[in-house]
């Protein structure tokens, strides 16, 4: 081969090198300077979401005196044997509560992290991580926000991910104190446009508002037509009196289904009644450990 013709090669070679570690760099400062704005907005629109399902919006903001204390659960993992953590705020930090998998008390590790340092979840990993020891695998499992005012516990905000028709479906939702359904709002989701899409929709959900924990547990699926004046009640801006006792007349009715789309209602139907399901358990059994062990949580 020429000289002329190695040549142009390594020049080729050279180029195409020096022009894809630029572009390396700059997808890697794009990615920098975007990620914190990314998350940023993220966070608000999960923040706009919670407060919308739990009643509240700009012309009817949050009391001052509400506050959120978030919970986390983690997955503990020792040789053949298996516990659940549960990082619960106390005062002006967290401990960790495990306990096995039949509820009962196992030990209460204090930890030194207050909740701006757990929100992250590397640092939270970490911390949960070192206080269980390395021969201990932890994994974290998920979280829920529990809400108090006035120094009652007023309501749970859950987040969950359950099978839709094609992929999963990813909602938050949000529970009262006595785990009624306060309402729910659906984040993703890759059901069908103008069928199973219609999962968005405020007279579907709207179904699921002010349901009780046992009226959820019993509803079904139904292939019938929404009754009108129900729907209308649902989807009114301003609802009126009447329209919360029409409601009311229907709270336990049987979930209508979208039209075409009876296997994606039944997703969120199933998916709906599953969460709130382990979460009433999982709360329940949490609240009697901190009874009996004497924990002093913030909620």
């Amino acid at each position: 081969m020429k000289k002329s013709a190695l040549k142009d090669i390594s020049s080729i070679v050279i180029r195409l090198t020096v022009t894809c570690l630029l572009a390396g760099i700059i997808m890697g400062l794009a990615f920098v300077l975007t990620h914190d704005a990314k998350e940023k907005n993220e966070q608000i629109r999960d923040e706009r979401v919670m407060y919308s399902i739990l009643g509240y919006d700009k012309k009817n903001p949050a009391p001052k005196t509400m506050s959120l204390h978030t919970v986390y659960r983690y997955i503990l993992t020792a040789g053949e044997t298996q516990t659940v953590a549960y990082l619960v705020p106390v005062e002006s930090n967290y401990s960790l509560v495990e306990v096995d998998l039949s509820g009962a008390f196992v030990r209460q590790i204090a930890l030194d992290a207050d909740a701006s340092k757990l929100r992250n979840e590397g640092e939270r990993n970490s911390v949960v991580q070192d206080a269980v020891g390395s021969d201990v695998e932890s994994r974290f499992a998920d979280q829920f926000i529990i809400v108090m005012n006035g120094g009652k516990r007023t309501a749970y905000i859950l987040d969950g991910r359950y099978p839709g028709f094609k992929t999963f479906i990813r909602v938050k939702m949000a529970l009262a104190a006595d785990y009624s359904m306060l309402g729910f709002e659906v984040l993703e989701h890759e059901e069908d446009p103008g069928l199973g899409g219609e999962i968005e929709q405020k007279w579907f959900r709207g179904q699921f508002e002010g349901k009780s924990f046992e009226q959820l547990k019993a509803a079904h699926v139904v292939r019938q037509p929404m009754p009108d004046d129900l729907r209308a009640a649902i989807i009114a801006k301003k609802p009126t009196q009447e329209d919360e006792k029409i409601r009311a007349a229907h709270v336990g009715d049987d979930i209508y289904a979208l039209t075409g789309a009876t296997i994606s209602s039944r997703s969120v139907l199933n998916g709906n009644q599953a969460m709130v399901r382990k979460f009433t358990y999982r709360m329940d059994l949490l609240d009697q450990v901190i009874k009996t062990q004497g924990i002093k949580v913030t909620f």
